[in-house]
């Protein structure tokens, strides 16, 4: 055989096998952010893309990576799940004042597990990456917090507020950071 076709079939081979092991790669890390994110993954390819999701999410990962998350100390734990079921009661005279009590508390909440307070959305992303199960219940408790302020919330609404930031504020209070992050004890 020329040796020109054994070395345009050897280069063949190998470019074969390269795009084979990057499609490879690029499968295991959409799998592990499918399943680390859960159906924040989806909400982000819809928002931005399949292509750009990846990068999204991942640059979230290394944000939060760089926190000092902490557990929070016995005491701590009691005062905010205290306060909690204060809002709570408060909900049955005033479940608009209840409702914006919430809000505030579950951002007290992550501000003492050491997440940043800034915009709801980039808080909303962060929370995202420990708690993926429940940051769409906190987006949705707060755009009824935003309609309630336009007045357009009933309340059901506020009802449903409520129980979607107790879904957010129990993970909170009770779980702590994963291993790979920062953590104090």
């Amino acid at each position: 055989m020329d040796p020109r076709i054994e070395i345009l079939i050897a280069a063949v081979i190998v470019i074969v096998a390269i795009v084979v092991a990057v499609v490879a790669v690029r499968q295991r890390r959409r799998a592990k952010l499918r399943q680390q994110f859960g159906p924040e993954y989806d909400r982000t390819v819809r928002e931005v893309g399949p292509a750009k999701a990846e990068n999204v999410l991942l640059a979230r990962e290394k944000r939060v990576e760089k926190f000092s998350l902490r557990r929070l100390t016995p005491e701590e734990q009691q005062t905010f799940a205290n306060e909690w079921r204060a809002v709570q009661t408060r909900f049955v005279d005033d479940p608009r004042g209840a409702v914006a009590e919430a809000d505030l508390l579950v951002e007290r909440l992550m501000q003492a597990r050491g997440y940043p307070v800034s915009d709801f959305e980039q808080r909303a992303a962060d929370i995202s990456v420990s708690h993926p199960q429940v940051v769409e219940n906190y987006r949705a408790a707060h755009g009824i917090a935003l309609r309630h302020r336009e007045g357009q919330a009933t309340t059901e609404d506020l009802r449903n507020a409520l129980i979607y930031y107790r879904s957010l504020f129990t993970e909170l209070l009770e779980t702590a950071p994963p291993t790979s992050r920062k953590a104090v004890a």
